[in-house]
């Protein structure tokens, strides 16, 4: 019984070489085929990010409209800056999903009045360093309309 054992063992072989290449031919076909995909689902949930900051930008003048504290001029337009909705308090301070920071003085909200007091709303992300992001209704833009450079 021993002996068997000891045959048996002896009679083990690791992988040859040849088996070896073709695993890592395998891995290598397998990573590149996914590490692209993986940078695309990067870039898209950045800007579904950005989206989504735009639309809470939006939620947050509404409250300031409900709130009565939005004036807008004679043409039924109000404008409203990221820094604004960030000093009043109708929003935290909000985190740039590409990591460059927002421009708050320069990130704005348009709101028009209809006739029928219908609002449209518009909302302009901009980056510290320049890059506009979206410059639409957030509840509209796709996410192919998001500009990330």
């Amino acid at each position: 019984m021993i002996q068997k054992l000891r045959k048996l063992l002896k009679n083990q072989r690791g992988l040859t070489l040849v088996e070896l290449l073709a695993v890592v031919v395998i891995l290598g076909i397998i990573s590149a085929i996914a590490i692209p995909s993986i940078g695309g689902l990067i870039n898209n949930s950045k800007k579904d990010a950005h989206i989504a900051n735009a639309q809470t930008m939006v939620n947050a003048v509404k409250l300031m409209i409900t709130a009565d504290e939005l004036t807008f001029d004679k043409d039924n337009k109000a404008t409203v800056t990221l820094e604004t909705l960030v000093k009043d308090n109708y929003l935290d301070k909000v985190k740039d999903p590409s990591g460059n920071g927002y421009d708050e003085k320069n990130s704005i909200v348009t709101v028009t009045k209809g006739t029928d007091n219908a609002y449209d709303y518009s909302v302009k992300l901009i980056s510290t360093n320049g890059v506009t992001y979206l410059d639409n209704d957030p509840f509209k833009i796709k996410r192919s309309d998001v500009k990330l450079k």
